[in-house]
């Protein structure tokens, strides 16, 4: 389990994710629009610079939604590769199977 402090930190950085979300798809499509010119573009850099390190993306880490466990995350289910087992095997994952041979 991880640590309440890094579980923390990780929702503050998709709460600054999603306040500047808006203006860095602006910038980020003057940089890459072919008409801008070179001093818009500069400029638009700039700005992209001076934004808080955490309002990109991906700094944000995927963790596990129970534990915050952050490796082994299964984006299908937003869980860890352990959590999955046991929720497979306790029969809370409709259709998924554990395999055997």
């Amino acid at each position: 389990m991880a640590t309440k402090g890094k579980i923390a930190r990780n929702e503050h950085r998709k709460a600054v994710v999603a306040r500047y979300a808006a203006r860095r798809a602006e910038l980020k499509a003057v940089v890459a629009r072919p008409s801008s010119t070179p001093e818009e573009r500069a400029d638009a850099q700039r700005a992209l610079a001076r934004q808080p390190r955490d309002a990109s993306a991906t700094r944000v880490r995927n963790r596990d939604a129970v534990d915050g466990r952050p490796r082994g995350y299964l984006r299908a289910f937003g869980v860890s590769r352990v959590r999955v087992r046991g929720l497979v095997h306790e029969g809370f994952l409709p259709g998924v199977r554990k395999s055997s041979w």
